[in-house]
């Protein structure tokens, strides 16, 4: 059944089916000519009404890699990529809106090349503009508990767009119960990460003396770059070491360091070999070609409104290249301006994640200007259990006032997929349902 929306510019399909959950979808022109697409599930939960359970933002990184694609079939949603119902959904704690950004990703698209974002600047303001909109038309979620949860390059999106959304709140621009945001393997500070690199793979046993010494080597030179804010430079170099640690290690998983790479062939296209192999590393990973074929088939299919000219994660390799300027800019400075206005903060990561290892997370939170940092650290971590049952320590939890920090043990770069349960429980803690 298709249901018009009235006074509102969505484009909708929604499904009610007695053992599904239901779920809406549309676009969103947030620019002339620049179409985001979004995907809303509501909470599916035994004895609660959706409106007793939060409502979460799921933004994915690359940038360019699509969360209404991987981030709902690989990792929370209510379906696997097998279209298998998924024990460890975050319906069960909360409804779901995926949303394709920055504009090209996914099933989002741009009539015109030169309307690709470029910096976080232009991804916070379609944001706004597609939130605006989501929250004017789905009056139902305005008064209902508001997070963003993010993973990797959303992760800086995600710290952005929360300051962003806090202070239209209080302007009262836009209608929402705004709660806070959760930085997943979050890519923050690039130089804190990658000059962890190094001293986590030497105590991991994959670099040796040598190695580690080249590893450093190329680190500096990306420290270098940044210090005189080329950025660009900076992130060809980011390229060249991630391809450095490849050839050291025996291509080590940059997602986990427990498994292995197979490394695609080389290109043979004369442009920058750095850029396509972190394009090839980081979102081309997440089009493999069972989840490709599912977007591109059954799931345009339901979904009845994606125009012929787009194919899901078709302008993919646009959106990250010409984010390539903004690619290694930290973004410590938001994180403080988020808890100096007093908007929760989690931070979580994966024992096991290379490109966000979470010795760089702690670096980069040793520099917080946050004056209640020195309390954070003094709290003594506590151990978490996926189940009271259960012995093995999944996690370990930290929290002072505003600011809370997961350390998500045998996880990877992609928390749920690793540790679904972990992660529901972390879902649970982060908003409130659970301590």
């Amino acid at each position: 059944m298709i249901k018009k929306i009235k006074g509102c510019s969505f484009k909708g399909v929604v499904l009610r089916q007695s053992q599904e959950p239901k779920e809406v979808w549309g676009y969103v022109q947030v620019r002339s000519k620049a179409h985001m697409f979004w995907w809303l599930y509501y909470a599916n939960h035994p004895t609660k009404d959706f409106t007793e359970l939060p409502l979460i933002l799921w933004l994915q990184g690359g940038p360019g890699a699509s969360g209404c694609g991987f981030g709902n079939f690989e990792e929370i949603g209510p379906l696997d990529k097998e279209m298998k119902p998924r024990n460890t959904t975050w319906l069960q704690a909360a409804s779901i809106l995926f949303v394709d950004n920055p504009v090209g990703t996914g099933f989002s698209y741009v009539d015109d090349c030169s309307l690709f974002a470029k910096n976080l600047t232009t991804v916070v303001s379609d944001m706004m503009v597609f939130l605006g909109e989501f929250f004017r038309c789905r009056t139902e979620f305005q008064t209902v508990p508001f997070y963003i949860f993010s993973e990797s390059y959303g992760g800086k999106m995600a710290a952005g767009i929360a300051l962003e959304l806090h202070e239209a709140v209080q302007k009262g621009t836009i209608k929402c119960n705004f709660m806070g945001t959760a930085l997943g393997d979050s890519w923050i500070s690039p130089l804190d990460s990658v000059l962890s690199w190094g001293p986590y793979l030497y105590s991991t046993s994959l670099l040796d003396d040598n190695g580690l010494a080249e590893v450093t080597a190329v680190a500096k030179e990306i420290m270098d770059a940044i210090n005189k804010n080329q950025y660009g430079l900076a992130t060809e170099l980011w390229g060249k070491a991630e391809g450095v640690i490849e050839e050291n290690t025996d291509n080590v998983n940059f997602y986990n360091i427990m498994t292995k790479e197979v490394p695609e062939m080389k290109s043979n296209e004369q442009e920058n070999l750095h850029l396509i192999g972190l394009y090839q590393r980081h979102v081309k990973n997440m089009h493999k070609d069972s989840l490709n074929e599912l977007m591109n088939g059954p799931i345009r299919k339901k979904l009845k409104i994606i125009p012929d000219c787009v194919k899901w994660g078709g302008q993919s390799r646009d959106v990250f290249e010409n984010m390539a300027e903004d690619f290694m800019k930290p973004v410590i400075y938001i994180v403080d301006q988020l808890l100096a206005a007093n908007v929760n903060v989690t931070v979580y990561n994966g024992q096991l994640d290379l490109i966000v290892d979470t010795m760089g997370q702690e670096a980069w939170i040793r520099k917080l200007k946050w004056p209640n940092l020195d309390q954070f650290s003094q709290q003594r971590w506590k151990a978490l259990y996926v189940s009271p049952e259960s012995t093995e320590t999944a996690a370990f939890h930290k929290a002072y006032e505003n600011f809370a920090f997961f350390w998500i043990l045998k996880a990877g770069h992609m928390v749920p997929s690793d540790q679904g349960e972990m992660a529901l429980k972390m879902v649970r803690m982060v908003t409130q349902q659970q301590h």
